[in-house]
């Protein structure tokens, strides 16, 4: 196969970042608690929307590949640093003369050095490892049983990213057992939304495919993840067009 334009590549890398940095921003900090069967269900606010940079994700590596979902966690990670230096530097200017909101401003945006570095980190390992192992998936089943790889690397690399995130961040200033049960409770959540997305998953797939006329095989990519290459001839594909 040669070089081969897409259509919608771009469109799926800006979603992908969007849903991250939006995420990551406004939702990491703060405990929610619904009421689940008269008890109450405490989770991570960001969990609502963060497992969909999960689908897209998925979605990346089954029609674009490892090396196309590789470039794209890339760009996610430098979004997510920007937003992150960019509050920092915001929250951190002296505020004017008679605006009063600093302090709001700052518990809303402000950053701790500890929870950026755990939100970068586990970002970073966990989509990795669920690009990685989709991927491999798809080799071993052949391309069959889309849903077995969507929710098997969403288990793994959620599993990676709410080991990482949720010690890193707040042990020490969450009691043990808060952290434990938001970082169980949020795992759930995130395998379970992708569980329930799953529909959507497919059919984004398969338009994607169809739209764009490949499928992608990784079966001779370098799978480091510190590299931005992403040329076909590392690939086995099947060339619809």
């Amino acid at each position: 196969m040669g070089l081969h334009r897409f259509k919608y590549y771009d469109l799926v890398m800006a979603a992908f970042v969007t849903v991250l940095v939006c995420s990551n921003l406004i939702g990491p900090a703060k405990v929610a608690s619904l009421e689940v069967f008269g008890s109450p269900f405490v989770f991570g606010a960001g969990v609502l929307f963060f497992p969909l940079s999960y689908v897209f994700g998925d979605i990346l590596t089954e029609v674009y590949g490892y090396a196309r979902a590789r470039k794209v966690i890339w760009a996610g990670f430098a979004g997510l640093a920007f937003a992150s230096f960019m509050s920092f530097v915001v929250v951190k200017l002296p505020p004017a003369p008679g605006w009063g909101q600093q302090e709001i401003y700052a518990s809303v945006f402000g950053q701790v050095p500890r929870i950026v570095f755990a939100s970068l980190t586990a970002f970073f390992v966990g989509e990795i490892v669920n690009a990685y192992v989709m991927a491999r998936m798809k080799v071993w089943t052949k391309g069959r049983h889309l849903w077995t790889r969507t929710i098997g690397s969403t288990i793994i690399g959620q599993a990676a990213d709410s080991l990482i995130f949720y010690p890193v961040a707040f042990y020490g200033i969450w009691s043990t057992d808060l952290v434990i049960q938001v970082m169980f409770s949020n795992f759930l959540l995130k395998v379970g939304w992708e569980a329930v997305l799953t529909p959507v998953t497919y059919r984004i797939v398969g338009a994607l495919k169809k739209a764009e006329g490949v499928d992608v095989y990784d079966t001779e990519t370098d799978f480091t993840p510190f590299s931005l290459e992403t040329t076909d001839d590392s690939l086995e594909a099947e060339d619809k067009a």
